[in-house]
C-alpha cells in the first residue's frame, strides 16, 4: 500500500484549519523531464487549428492566356500571370490543412501530470485551502487579497470543484491566475505555473478520480 505525507489545509484567513494526506502514487512520484517536455509537446500541438492555407499556381485568379508572345521580346518566356514569380501569383510549396495531433498514450500523459504534481508538493508549491471566504456573492478583490497571502508566486492555478461558481468567478479576471476543474487539470497548466492552489473540495474529488480510474486497471 503507498504511504503518504500530511499537508496543511488553510482557512479563509491563512491560518491551518487541518490536514490532509499526499498520496505517495500522486504527490510523491518521480520527476520525468523528457517525458513531461513530450507530453506537453503534443498537448500545445493537438491545440493547434491546422486550417492554414494558401493559393497554388491552378487556384489563383487570372487569365491563362501568355502575357507576351514567346520570342522577340528580349525577355524570359512566360506561360502565365499565375505563375508564382508574378504579383498575385500562385505560392510554391506553401502550407495545408493538416491535423498537427500527435498520439500520447494515456499512462504518459497521467505520469506527466503525476511528475509535475510531486515537484509542486516537493518544492512546497502546492496550496491546499477549505474555501477562498468568498461569501454568497463573487469577489475579485477578496481573492486577489487571498492568494497574495497563500501563493506567493506570480502565476497561479486554481483547482475547484464545477459547483464553486463564486469561486470562478472571482479569480477569473485576475492577471497571471488560472482556474480549472478538478477534471480538467493537465500538465502544460500545471508546468506554466508557479503555484497550485486546490480547494479542499477540488482535493478530494481529484484523488478519488485518481483513485478510481486505478481501481479499473
Amino acid at each position: 500500500m503507498a504511504t503518504a505525507t500530511k499537508l496543511e489545509v488553510l482557512d479563509a484567513k491563512g491560518k491551518k484549519a487541518g490536514s490532509v494526506d499526499l498520496p505517495e502514487a500522486i504527490f510523491g512520484a518521480e520527476t520525468n523531464v523528457p517525458l513531461i517536455h513530450q507530453v506537453v509537446t503534443a498537448q500545445l500541438a493537438a491545440a493547434r487549428q491546422g486550417t492554414h492555407k494558401t493559393k497554388n499556381r491552378g487556384e489563383r485568379s487570372g487569365s491563362g492566356v501568355k502575357p507576351f508572345k514567346q520570342k522577340g521580346t528580349g525577355r524570359a518566356r512566360q506561360g502565365s500571370v499565375r505563375m508564382p514569380q508574378h504579383r498575385g501569383g500562385g505560392i510554391v510549396h506553401g502550407p495545408v490543412p493538416r491535423d498537427y495531433s500527435q498520439r500520447t498514450p494515456k499512462k504518459m500523459i497521467a505520469a506527466a501530470l503525476t511528475g509535475l504534481l510531486s515537484d509542486r508538493a516537493r518544492a512546497s508549491r502546492l496550496h491546499i485551502v477549505e474555501s477562498f471566504g468568498i461569501g454568497d456573492k463573487p469577489s475579485t478583490k477578496s481573492a486577489r487579497e487571498f492568494l497574495a497571502s497563500v501563493a506567493p508566486g506570480k502565476r497561479v492555478l486554481v483547482v475547484v470543484v464545477r459547483e464553486d461558481e463564486n469561486t470562478v468567478l472571482s479569480v477569473r479576471n485576475l492577471q497571471h491566475v488560472h482556474v480549472l476543474y478538478q477534471d480538467q487539470l493537465n500538465a502544460y497548466d500545471v508546468v506554466v505555473s508557479d503555484d497550485l492552489v486546490f480547494t479542499k473540495a477540488a482535493f478530494d474529488a481529484f484523488v478519488a478520480g485518481r483513485a478510481a480510474k486505478e481501481d479499473t486497471k
